[in-house]
């Protein structure tokens, strides 16, 4: 073999699994083939505590992280309807006090360079600017890899391939395990931008005294969620002062503007019909060439290991921006993947390692889609339906999630999410407290009553810890949820989620495109950039 791994992408997760790797096999011949001359600003710039721990305590970055970057401040959600004119009127859903665990605003660009050279420091050798145009597969034998390195095409034999592509997703996409995932036809644009007023400034505090006064912590530092019927934003600051703004929208319940001058001019015009946007926005400007948009979000990969390849990361599966999990999705990938390659150097069975990581990265991804996220964007913008979800989505997040890094340690990375028997009632529960509410909102659609609570309302909580007593913190959401079914949700039961039917048609039709034009185009897949592989989003680009 010339290598023992050769990784496809440099950039978190591919340079993650060369760190790891070598950590545990110092003298592990390990390749890291990246595209780009240098990594340019990505969406996955918040993280939170799981990633951060990741980050922090198994990658050693913490210093990094605490010197250049920003400490985020949890998650805040602004509501509004036709009667809330400010943002001091906006209702309110969010912490009070700073969190008690580190999570982190990061810029990627500056995070994916610190981490590719510690890989190369770790002792890695890095190609760059290269890319893979395509691997022959081959199980328990040489996988041999095609890399294109400027003029000059080379033939690679290694023992095993990672796929850490990213959205380019390239084993998937070569061997049609790549799928779209129907349920969710979400789509979203985003940039950089300036001139953003910040939330924690004077001059709102001038403005709305008694409103900057409720929150005791930092509002600005926080991930802030402006939210609407079907769709939310993130507004994210960037350590240097740029906020990074996107704009995600499920494409059954919303029509993104086809007209009205560039990306960035269709998001601001888009997001200034919200008051708190409005507010913030007046004077704010996208950064030229730093706005992007991507139909059709959410995707997995039906296969993700063999005797040979592991697929981490984004190439793997896509979810939801929403609650940042990326970086957690790379971190139970990449220690899986590590896993599987050091237990074969060190002649332990590989069956077995291999069946679970195809079994657990697929399963954990369903269950953590049917419990948090579909058809979420039918209830994201009812404060009163979000305010109970949000609490029992945050309180079975640090009960049954957060805990375990901290008390098993990096093993804890083994097992994802909703995949061992302790979570499976946690799972049961979300899914159904989460298809409730997309019932409910639902029946308010139908009868034109959404967005009542949406006005003049705050739910400002206090942070959450690791102690046992946290679970008690369940039992009020629990009743509120209850209370709401004995009062109104009675009237939507066995009642099914309904959508635009229009939109609906319109989001199948694309969907439909994108597959036929994979289909066409899937021999051509490769890792040189996200953008320029996604071939289905060539054909769409012209409608969004």
């Amino acid at each position: 073999m010339d290598y023992d791994v050769t990784i496809i992408g440099g950039s978190l997760a591919g340079s993650s699994t060369a760190i790891l790797l070598l950590k545990e096999n110092p003298k592990l011949r390990v390749l890291v083939v990246e595209s780009s001359p240098g990594f340019t600003r990505r969406v996955g710039e918040a993280t939170v505590e799981v990633g951060a721990y990741f980050l922090g305590r198994v990658l050693g970055l913490t210093d990094f992280l605490n010197h250049t970057q920003l400490l985020k401040q949890g998650l805040r959600f602004w509501y509004a309807n036709e009667k809330t004119a400010s943002l001091d009127e906006a209702s309110e859903l969010g912490p009070r006090y700073l969190p008690r665990l580190p999570s982190y605003q990061i810029d990627r660009s500056v995070l994916d360079e610190e981490v590719l050279r510690r890989a190369g420091g770790a002792g890695a050798e890095i190609r760059r600017p290269a890319r893979v145009t395509g691997v022959a597969l081959a199980s328990g034998g040489p996988q041999i890899v095609t890399v294109v390195d400027g003029d000059n095409t080379e033939t690679i034999r290694s023992r095993w391939v990672v796929d850490a592509s990213g959205v380019a997703s390239l084993l998937p996409r070569q061997e049609g395990w790549w799928q779209t995932n129907t349920a969710h036809p979400t789509a979203a644009a985003w940039g950089r931008w300036t001139g953003v007023k910040p939330w924690d400034s004077s001059e709102l505090a001038d403005q709305h005294p008694d409103w900057a006064a409720a929150a005791y912590g930092i509002r600005g530092t926080a991930t802030n969620h402006v939210v609407g019927d079907g769709w939310w934003s993130w507004w994210i600051p960037l350590q240097g002062g740029d906020v990074s703004i996107g704009i995600v929208l499920d494409t059954r319940l919303v029509e993104w503007p086809r007209e009205g001058g560039s990306i960035g001019d269709r998001m601001k015009t888009f997001l200034m019909q919200h008051p708190v946007a409005r507010e913030l926005l007046a004077d704010a400007q996208w950064i030229e060439k730093d706005v992007h948009w991507r139909r059709h979000l959410s995707y997995t990969s039906t296969t993700c290991a063999g005797d040979g390849f592991v697929v981490v990361g984004d190439a793997a599966a896509f979810m939801d921006p929403l609650y940042s999990p990326g970086i957690d999705g790379i971190a139970f990938t990449t220690v899986g993947a590590v896993e599987v390659i050091t237990g074969h150097r060190t002649r332990r069975p590989l069956g077995d390692r291999v069946e679970r990581y195809n079994r657990l990265v697929p399963q954990s991804y369903q269950r953590w889609f049917e419990a948090l996220y579909q058809d979420k964007y039918h209830y994201l913008a009812e404060y009163d339906l979000m305010k109970i979800a949000f609490l029992l989505d945050l309180g079975l997040y640090y009960v049954g999630v957060v805990a375990k890094p901290f008390k098993l340690g990096r093993d804890a990375f083994l097992t994802p999410p909703f995949t061992d028997r302790a979570s499976r009632s946690a799972y049961h529960l979300m899914r159904f407290y989460n298809r409730r509410f997309a019932r409910i909102a639902s029946h308010r659609r139908q009868l034109k009553q959404l967005g009542r609570m949406n006005h003049g309302h705050q739910c400002l909580i206090k942070s959450y810890t690791l102690a046992r007593s946290e679970i008690l913190r369940l039992i009020l959401p629990l009743l509120q949820w209850g209370l709401l079914e004995i009062k109104e949700g009675w009237r939507s039961w066995g009642k099914d989620v309904e959508s635009n039917p229009e939109l609906a048609i319109a989001s199948e039709r694309d969907r439909v495109t994108m597959q036929n034009e994979e289909k066409l185009t899937r021999s051509r897949a490769a890792a040189s950039s996200a953008h320029d592989n996604l071939t289905g989003e060539a054909t769409v680009a012209e409608k969004f």
